[in-house]
């Protein structure tokens, strides 16, 4: 219960913060992506369009924190499975410390380096009908990175103190040669790049605030939980 709880707490406040940063983003990047269409000739500026547009971005919005939640929830109940089973070996004193390193770890082998690889875009970037491979790749990379880090985590077990940075190596070397051998992005960049980069650095802030709200929300939890049971 405290683990679908804390999932769906860091999920509220993933979703309330992208509400706030990264959504005035998305309306610049549609209003050019509206004007290409009217220049294009696809839509027309008439106030039909505009009323249908602005329904279905005051639905797209109402639903952000929603959606906030339910990934939250499972996120959260894969991040509480991993934490349980590796809560004993994770370092620091605290439960609030062994969830954050755990959220961190988390953070940069299923997000950060992945998102190195194939960067968040405004809807302007991005063709129709290569979605479904982009998001092949997207995926193919988060699985690559994610079971990279659960093997050499195993070997890093298999050696001495002073000698499990060889595992960390090993990492680095193994998700270096997919980071090149992976395709690129197939679609070409054609929206502004202040745009496309402030777009991203939202992106990531956004994300992050959900690992670092898990990471404190579950340890919390989980802390007051362990420490009734004792009692």
């Amino acid at each position: 219960m405290i683990i679908l709880f804390s999932g769906a707490l860091a999920g509220l406040i993933h979703g309330t913060v992208n509400f706030a940063i990264v959504e005035p983003y998305l309306d610049q990047a549609i209003g050019i992506e509206n004007h290409n269409l009217f220049e294009s000739g696809e839509s027309e500026d008439t106030p039909e369009f505009w009323i249908e547009y602005e329904g279905y971005r005051t639905w797209q919005k109402s639903g952000q924190i929603l959606a906030g939640v339910i990934l939250g929830v499972s996120m959260g109940s894969l991040f509480g499975i991993v934490f349980a089973l590796s809560r004993n070996s994770l370092p620091g004193n605290h439960d609030v410390k062994k969830s954050l390193i755990l959220a961190g770890v988390m953070w940069f082998t299923l997000y950060l380096i992945p998102f190195m690889k194939y960067p968040a875009n405004p809807p302007t970037v991005g063709d129709g009908e290569t979605i479904v491979l982009r998001a092949i790749l997207y995926l193919s990379f988060i699985a690559i990175s994610g079971i990279g880090a659960i093997l050499f985590y195993k070997l890093s077990k298999k050696f001495k103190n002073n000698k499990k940075f060889i595992s960390l190596i090993g990492y680095g070397v193994f998700i270096s040669v997919a980071f090149f051998v992976m395709p690129e992005n197939p679609d070409e960049i054609t929206a502004p790049m202040n745009l496309v980069n402030e777009f991203r650095l939202m992106s990531v802030l956004g994300v992050s605030s959900f690992w670092i709200s898990i990471g404190v929300i579950l340890g919390l939890f989980w802390n007051r939980f362990e420490s009734k049971k004792e009692a």
